[in-house]
C-alpha cells in the first residue's frame, strides 16, 4: 500500500493507437463517400442535409434528406452545401462534414488525418474552405486531391509511367477531363457542367413543351430511366406527372427518349467540347499514346447512357467506363491515405 500523504497517480486508459484511423473523403456535390483506412468505403449518402430553419436543428442527413427534397413544410430546408463542385455555405458544409465523421467513428479522443478529393476547377479560397471546415469538424489535418488524378488511382492507372492516362470525371456539379503522365497533370479542363445541369434541362424542357412543372428527383429519374446522350435501341418512354402550370393541378405525359435527347443536348455538347479542347492540348506524343490506350469514363454522370459512345464518336478514341464509376474517385483516395505522411509533403512542396 502507498504511503500515508503521497498522491498515486494513475495511468487513465487511451484510445488505442489504431483507433484514429485516416479517412478519405469524396465531398461531392451529389453523392458524398467516406473511406477509412484499412475497412474500405464505410459510407456512401447523397450530398443533402435536413435543417429546421426556426430551431437551426439538422433533422437528416444523406439518403434520409435527400427523400425530403421537395416534400417538406416551409420551415424546414433540404439542401445541398456544395453546388458546381464548391461550399455554397459554410456552417451547414462543416456540421455535415462533421456528421460524416461521427458517422465513421470518430470522437473527441480520436481525431483523425483526412484526404479530401476536390473538383480541380475550385479556387484557392474555396480550397481553404473545405481544409478549414474539415478541421473545424474534428479533423485533425487535412489535405486535398484533385479529383481527376484520384480517379486515375483509383483505376489503377499507371499514372507514374511516361505514358498518357486520359481520365474524363463527369461528376454532379463538374465534369473534368485531365491527362496524366509521370505522376503529375499534362492537361486539364474543368467545366462547371454536370449532372444537375442535365437534370435541370429536362425539367426546362417538360415546362417549355409541356406546360409541367416537375421537381428535381423526377427529373433525375426521368435521366436514368430514358435518358441518353447517343441513339440507343431501347423504344421505352417514360410516364411523367407534374403539375400544370396552368390550371394548378396534376396532370400526366408522356416523354419519349429522343424528346429527353433534345432537352438534354446542350449540356452534354458542353461536357464533349471540354473533352475535345483537353486533347487539343495534349502533345503529340502522348496524343499517339491515347490512340492505342483510349480513355478512362468516372463519375455518375459518366453512367449517362450513350455518353461514352457519344465522346468516341467525337473524338475518334475509344472511351471506356471503368468497373466502379461511383466509388473510383474515394478509392483512389483511399490509396492516398496509405501513405498519407508522402503526401503532405509532396503538397507542403507543391505550395
Amino acid at each position: 500500500p502507498p504511503a500515508r500523504g503521497r498522491r498515486v497517480r494513475r495511468a487513465r486508459p487511451g484510445p488505442a493507437p489504431d483507433m484514429a484511423r485516416d479517412l478519405a473523403i469524396d465531398l461531392g456535390t451529389a453523392n458524398t463517400l467516406v473511406y477509412a483506412k484499412g475497412q474500405g468505403i464505410v459510407l456512401n449518402e447523397p450530398s443533402v442535409i435536413a435543417l429546421n430553419q426556426q430551431t437551426g436543428d439538422v433533422l437528416a442527413m444523406g439518403q434520409e434528406a435527400w427523400q425530403m427534397i421537395g416534400r417538406t413544410p416551409g420551415y424546414i430546408v433540404a439542401v445541398r452545401p456544395l453546388r458546381q463542385g464548391a461550399i455554397t455555405d459554410f456552417d451547414v458544409t462543416q456540421r455535415m462534414i462533421r456528421l460524416l465523421l461521427q458517422r465513421a467513428g470518430v470522437s473527441k479522443f480520436n481525431r483523425p488525418r483526412v484526404v479530401i478529393c476536390v473538383p480541380s476547377a475550385i479556387t484557392e479560397v474555396e480550397r481553404r474552405a473545405v481544409i478549414e471546415a474539415a478541421r473545424r469538424a474534428g479533423a485533425a489535418d487535412a489535405q486535398l486531391i484533385e479529383q481527376p488524378m484520384a480517379a486515375a488511382l483509383g483505376a489503377y492507372l499507371p499514372v507514374n509511367e511516361p505514358i498518357a492516362n486520359m481520365v474524363i470525371d463527369v461528376g454532379g456539379g463538374t465534369s473534368e477531363t485531365a491527362l496524366i503522365s509521370l505522376g503529375g497533370v499534362v492537361a486539364l479542363q474543368a467545366v462547371r457542367v454536370g449532372s444537375f445541369d442535365i437534370d435541370a434541362a429536362i425539367q426546362t424542357f417538360i415546362r417549355r413543351e409541356y406546360g409541367i412543372a416537375v421537381g428535381e428527383r423526377t427529373a433525375e429519374e426521368i435521366k436514368v430511366a430514358i435518358g441518353s446522350a447517343w441513339p440507343v435501341q431501347d423504344d421505352v418512354k417514360a410516364e411523367v406527372r407534374g403539375r400544370d402550370l396552368m390550371s394548378g393541378l396534376p396532370k400526366t405525359v408522356i416523354l419519349s427518349p429522343e424528346e429527353v435527347r433534345e432537352a438534354i443536348a446542350e449540356p452534354v455538347s458542353a461536357i464533349v467540347a471540354s473533352v475535345i479542347s483537353c486533347l487539343g492540348e495534349a502533345p503529340p506524343e502522348l496524343a499517339h499514346d491515347l490512340i492505342v490506350r483510349g480513355m478512362h469514363l468516372v463519375g455518375g454522370g459518366g453512367m449517362l447512357k450513350g455518353l461514352a459512345k457519344r465522346i468516341a464518336e467525337e473524338t475518334s478514341i475509344p472511351v471506356t467506363l471503368v468497373d466502379a464509376p461511383l466509388e473510383c474517385v474515394v478509392l483512389g483516395a483511399g490509396r492516398c491515405i496509405e501513405h498519407y505522411d508522402q503526401l503532405r509533403v509532396m503538397f507542403m512542396g507543391a505550395r
